[in-house]
């Protein structure tokens, strides 16, 4: 039984396949493959565009979802063994998956880190723990990487470019600021899926304290290993933004101040220039710029870069309800 846990743990062709599923259901809406089936999606934090997009997609699948909240119109979960539960949680995980697993064909997470010790954080428990006893396929609605995000970016570039090989492409991911230290969560997945693609890919962000987690770097380099392209780190705005065909903004604290961040944050003050804005976006090669959204305007990127005809931000949010469908579709296949 397969889950979709990463991006990166589906193999090229299959990746591949599911964008060509998703191009097909933005084509053609309606389809029959979750008929008379169920979908669970436990959302432990906020959402807009996975809620809505996950509970359409079942609808417009044939299939019905149920929307938890664990804490709030759901019981609070413990996660960990050996732990006298006599606090708030009310039930472990291992009942709490195996129960929705007899009532639900699959079952969705959205579970955003703790943001107090990235060594627990990056162990992803929440999601591994629905995936270890649910019996049924589990997807991450984002946790500490995105995955449906990656698909919905590529199916966005991919439109945009007009052809399914982004291959030489340069791809720019820029840190932007942010009055909060953000999950990494879409930068970890944009830097998997864009290597992935075999672009040439800058990761650029204000110092080396801003650079992600080993793993996503490792995948990276793996990735580009395997399927061409490049990776750099850059400090340099300007050199990165030069001739780049793809701008991809997203903010995220710097991982050494993990759980300390009123001590990150005169740091990250002082990097406000970092937002997208007309100067930069002149120096590339007209290139398509995008975000997960939400966004904060004048903040990450201006009203001019965000209302031009070079955003593809709409485009991408409105991806993820098709790229989700081909997900559950290939999962409830298998």
């Amino acid at each position: 039984m397969k889950h979709f846990l990463n991006t990166q743990d589906w193999s090229r062709p299959d990746i591949d396949a599911l964008l060509r599923d998703a191009a097909n259901f933005k084509r053609h809406k309606l389809g029959d493959a979750l008929k008379g089936r169920s979908v669970a999606l436990v959302f432990f934090n906020p959402s807009l565009r996975t809620r809505t997009s996950f509970e359409l997609g079942t609808f417009q699948l044939g299939g019905h979802a149920v929307v938890l909240s664990p804490g709030k119109d759901a019981w609070p979960i413990e996660f960990d063994f050996g732990t006298v539960m006599d606090g708030e949680a009310e039930e472990h995980i291992a009942e709490v998956a195996r129960v929705l697993g007899r009532y639900a064909d699959l079952i969705g997470v959205r579970a955003f880190p703790k943001f107090v010790d990235w060594a627990q954080d990056r162990e992803d428990r929440v999601l591994k723990g629905f995936a270890k006893y649910a019996g049924v396929p589990v997807i991450n609605m984002e946790t500490i990487t995105h995955p449906c995000q990656e698909l919905a970016h590529v199916l966005a570039l991919q439109e945009r470019f007009g052809t399914e090989d982004l291959r030489g492409k340069k791809y720019v991911l820029t840190w932007t600021y942010h009055p909060k230290a953000l999950n990494t969560a879409v930068a970890n997945s944009a830097l998997t899926i864009a290597t992935r693609m075999g672009m040439d890919v800058t990761l650029l962000c204000p110092t080396p304290d801003y650079v992600l987690d080993e793993r996503y770097m490792g995948w990276a380099a793996q990735n580009v290993s395997e399927n061409g392209g490049s990776l750099t780190v850059s400090h340099d705005i300007e050199s990165a933004y030069t001739d780049a065909d793809v701008v991809y903004a997203k903010s995220w604290g710097a991982l050494p101040y993990f759980g300390r961040w009123q001590d990150e944050k005169p740091i990250r003050d002082q990097y406000k220039h970092f937002i997208v804005d007309e100067a930069k976006m002149a120096l590339t090669r007209e290139a398509a710029f995008s975000h997960c959204l939400p966004l904060r305007r004048n903040v990450k990127a201006t009203d001019a870069v965000m209302d031009s005809p070079a955003c593809i931000a709409i485009e991408e949010a409105e991806n993820r309800l098709h790229v989700q469908k081909a997900i559950m579709a290939a999962l409830i296949a298998q």
